[in-house]
């Protein structure tokens, strides 16, 4: 009887130390009904869409993924006679490099690269007075009469459009032309900053000019298509080589007019207002936080667009130096 209580007592012991399942309605299931797995997650891979038609172009200057017209349904421009502009054919210096406007419309062709500016300046003044517009189909021209037209080719893809000159640029050496976002997207280079291309004129009511206009003896360095006229004798002082031939017109100062003293990089001289507003404005696009030092001076008849003023001499050229590193500008210090 002993050996047999002992056999049984550990059967009786394992009895109670398993637990009798609870009915299926203390547990919240419906009796009978099994409970499903915990869902796994799977995540979906969205298949790349393509690439904006638009997008932001070269240093992000386009219109973005949206643009407010569609380029590919903006016409050339259709020339027609219009009076030239009374101010913005005036000889001009923008980074110590004269230029001088051609003042009639005559044949004219060139070769070099074209850039295009967009929705930074879109709003903003041009040469010509007019509010620059990146869906229309214009272009800035250093020496080309405003207004006046051009045809522009891209020789790499043969593609070519027709646009209205009305504003000055470029200004950086080798440019030729300076085209609206819309002119760029349709010759196909609005991805990259700027395209070799052919530029001839097209005068009203006439085909396209072919005669290739004579370069001017000794035509500065990377003036548009060698078509600049040889840069007057540089003067030691602040007086700008073209301040006699420059037309003196009788207008109200600027805004921006100052009359500082100190040390300046002279940036750009003109006859008009209107031309050192707009590269004025071109300019604080590009300068970032140096655009708070540019100012208008006016005086003997001109409107200089100026950086400063820096203590000294050796700081103007410093700043000078960096600002040739930087931009390839060409400024020059001048003391007021």
């Amino acid at each position: 009887m002993i050996r047999l209580a002992l056999l049984i007592l550990p059967l009786l012991v394992a009895g109670c130390g398993t637990q009798a399942p609870r009915p299926a309605g203390e547990r919240g299931e419906a009796p009978g009904v099994a409970v499903a797995p915990a869902p796994t997650f799977i995540p979906t891979v969205k298949k790349p869409g393509p690439p904006p038609k638009f997008g932001g172009g070269y240093k992000d200057d386009g219109p973005g993924d949206g643009p407010a017209v569609d380029p590919d349904t903006i016409p050339d421009a259709v020339p027609k006679p219009e009076p030239l502009h009374r101010f913005a054919n005036n000889p001009y210096s923008v980074f110590g490099r004269d230029y001088v406007p051609l003042r009639e419309l005559k044949p004219y062709k060139g070769r070099g690269i074209g850039s295009w500016y967009g929705r930074r300046y879109h709003g903003q003044k041009t040469s010509s007075g007019e509010i620059y517009d990146m869906y229309s189909m214009t272009a800035a021209h250093p020496i080309l009469p405003i207004p006046s037209y051009v045809r522009v080719t891209n020789p790499a893809n043969g593609k070519s459009v027709v646009v209205r000159i009305n504003d000055r640029g470029p200004f950086h050496a080798g440019r030729e032309i300076d085209l609206s976002w819309t002119a760029a997207y349709k010759l196909g280079y609005t991805g990259q900053g700027s395209t070799l291309v052919e530029v001839e004129s097209v005068l009203p009511g006439q085909l396209p000019a072919v005669v290739q206009a004579p370069p001017a003896r000794d035509a500065a360095p990377g003036s548009a298509g060698g078509m600049t006229p040889a840069p007057a004798p540089r003067r030691e002082d602040a007086q700008d080589p073209i301040a006699k031939l420059a037309v003196a017109e009788p207008e109200p100062p600027l805004p921006q007019v100052q009359d500082g003293r100190g040390h300046f990089l002279q940036l750009g001289a003109f006859g008009n207002r209107d031309n050192a507003e707009a590269l004025r404005i071109r300019l604080a696009r590009e300068l970032g936080e140096l655009s708070g030092k540019l100012v208008v001076q006016s005086g003997n008849g001109l409107f200089r667009v100026q950086l400063g003023p820096w203590p000294d001499a050796v700081a103007a050229q410093l700043a000078g130096v960096r600002l040739r590193e930087s931009f390839g500008m060409a400024p020059v210090v001048v003391q007021r």
